[in-house]
């Protein structure tokens, strides 16, 4: 199969940027995890007596070796069932017994993909929003000082600072990045229904909880020793629920510079050669905001479905809910595919500071607050008031400002003051609260 003929986008369309998940989440992957930690349960098992070490890894598996294990399961209708026949092949006839023995297949499945995603966490996600992240620490500092026209409700409001307005959502994702990075994977290992029942009636003079928390262990895993035949979710939904309040912020933040660049506050670098319109010529689409925003909300819609779903099994456990953890590859396929295309974003867009600061010097009535506050300070009742009568609903301009302020009946001091205020200088500690963040993010990086 070529990426022309794949059903789904991330291993079509998206294929480069996705396959770096492929080492993790493909079938391929699964069954390779599968039958190496098979073999490691029989070395433990060999470490305690109770069977020979196997005398064989599978550090080299091929596609061969996959397409074997499927062979298999077309008859076995069972993949770790599968498994076992494939490891038969490759073991003496000695260690047959012992292949399995007393798990079921849940202990190994959930141990593969445990391993899956801490290790796409580690070695694909992390590195990818590190970049992410890297683009608007480095977006906010360029910016920092450059005062920019703020919007609440959609209407000017008081001046902040484009490099601010970036380090807000560079703080919050900030938070959600050690989240995601801190997170420990559960794993279980505790037999058919979670109590050791086989391996306890089989070999009853083995600690077989201590067993389980010491094999977990070294796996880099969490134990979890209190469990059905499935490992409870919990624990795995709490990452998928970092990620996802990871990608509803940033599809905020796709939003934001959509309006930027629509406003023309942004420009985007124009490639040679690349179009944006097929029929007109003077287009540059915000592609790459756009396309992060749409696979960030199909990433979401998954991740809200594991919560949904995986919180809950019937009984004992019911197979609807290993059908869905199949697809973890594809939430975080999304979510990679996301992240990457809004890096690429911020690498082409700069700021247009002559028309931030056209658009600025267009709304003097936004220093009415200040205005007003340093008039109620000095103890003027009616400060309000007074400017809401020549703001409210109203553009005001440089000149209408000082005429303003001229007509006041206050000291020549406040009257200095009041002057002194203007759209470019009232953006209060914008600057250096943008500085906090980056320094930071720096020490993060």
């Amino acid at each position: 199969m070529t990426a022309l003929h794949a059903l789904s986008p991330l291993d079509g369309r998206y294929e480069k940027e996705t396959s770096p998940l492929r080492d993790f989440f493909s079938e391929f992957a699964y069954l390779r995890s599968r039958a190496r930690l098979e073999l490691d349960f029989l070395t433990a098992l060999s470490k305690i007596g109770i069977c020979p070490p196997p005398g064989i890894s599978l550090d080299t598996f091929t596609d061969e070796d996959a397409r074997r294990i499927q062979e298999y399961e077309k008859t076995t209708r069972h993949d770790v069932k599968a498994i076992e026949y494939f490891l038969r092949e490759r073991l003496p006839a000695n260690l047959y017994p012992y292949i399995h023995i007393g798990l079921t297949s849940e202990d190994v499945n959930n141990l593969a993909q445990a391993l899956a995603l801490r290790n796409s966490r580690d070695q694909a996600l992390l590195p990818a929003l590190d970049n992410l992240l890297a683009s608007l620490r480095d977006f906010a500092k360029r910016y920092r000082a450059l005062p920019m026209l703020a919007r609440t409700h959609g209407q000017p409001a008081v001046p902040t600072t484009l490099g601010k307005e970036i380090a807000v959502y560079l703080a919050r994702l900030l938070k959600c990045r050690e989240e995601i990075a801190s997170h420990k994977f559960e794993a279980k290992l505790t037999g058919a229904v979670g109590n050791f029942n086989a391996l306890r009636a089989a070999f009853p003079n083995i600690d077989w909880t201590a067993f389980s928390r010491d094999f977990i262990h070294s796996l880099g895993l969490e134990p979890n020793l209190l469990t059905t035949q499935i490992l409870p979710n919990d624990n795995w939904l709490r990452y998928f629920q970092s990620i996802q309040l990871t990608n509803a912020l940033l599809i905020g933040y796709a939003q934001d510079v959509w309006r930027y660049v629509s406003d023309g506050w942004l420009r985007q670098k124009v490639v040679e050669g690349e179009v944006g319109s097929s029929t007109m010529p003077q287009k540059v689409n915000p592609i790459d905001f756009e396309n992060a925003e749409g696979n960030l909300g199909l990433a979401n819609a998954l991740l809200a479905h594991y919560t949904q779903k995986l919180a809950a099994s019937r009984l004992q456990r019911d197979l609807s809910d290993s059908t869905v953890r199949r697809t973890f590859g594809v939430a975080l396929g999304h979510t990679l595919l996301a992240w990457n295309n809004l890096t690429r974003g911020m690498s082409r867009v700069e700021a247009d500071e002559e028309k931030i600061k056209a658009e600025l010097q267009a709304h003097w009535e936004v220093v009415s607050e200040g205005a007003q506050t340093i008039l109620r300070a000095a103890g003027r009742s009616d400060a309000y008031e007074a400017l809401k009568s020549q703001t409210r609903g109203r553009l005001m301009d440089s000149t209408s400002y000082r005429v303003w302020v001229e007509a006041l009946d206050v000291d020549e001091e406040m009257r200095g003051r009041l002057m002194s205020l203007s759209p470019e200088s009232y953006i209060g500690l914008a600057v250096e609260l943008t500085d906090e963040v980056i320094r930071e993010a720096e020490v993060e990086g």
